[in-house]
């Protein structure tokens, strides 16, 4: 994991609802394989948009409350939250051009 934080129950106030920068949170499974294939596109925003967005991972299994607080129903799910607001969802293994289209429009330049 590039640049990628661990999200968990017990850090989400912390890392994702108080954050000072938007925060992509990618909800996956260790046995979901959409979840691995893209997976390495995670890691691509993380690095790219350093300083800009926040990347967490957060595992649906180990941290089902988040999940359902969320209204999470697919893996892989990717939430953007802006100050601690979700302000898009994607589900499912998108290409990266798609899910900076729905991502880039909330973020500062």
């Amino acid at each position: 994991m590039a640049n990628t934080i661990e999200i968990t129950t017990e850090n989400f106030q912390a890392e994702v609802l108080d954050a000072d920068t938007p925060v992509l949170i990618d909800f996956w499974a260790e046995w979901c394989g959409p979840c691995k294939a893209i997976a390495p596109i995670i890691d691509q925003l993380s690095e790219e948009y350093a300083g800009k967005l926040k990347v967490g991972k957060l595992d649906a299994d180990e941290h089902q409350e988040v999940l359902q607080q969320y209204g999470v129903m697919a893996l892989p799910t990717l939430m953007l939250f802006v100050d601690g607001q979700p302000v898009a969802r994607i589900q499912g293994a998108r290409p990266k051009g798609e899910i900076l289209e729905r991502i880039q429009p909330h973020l500062s330049s």
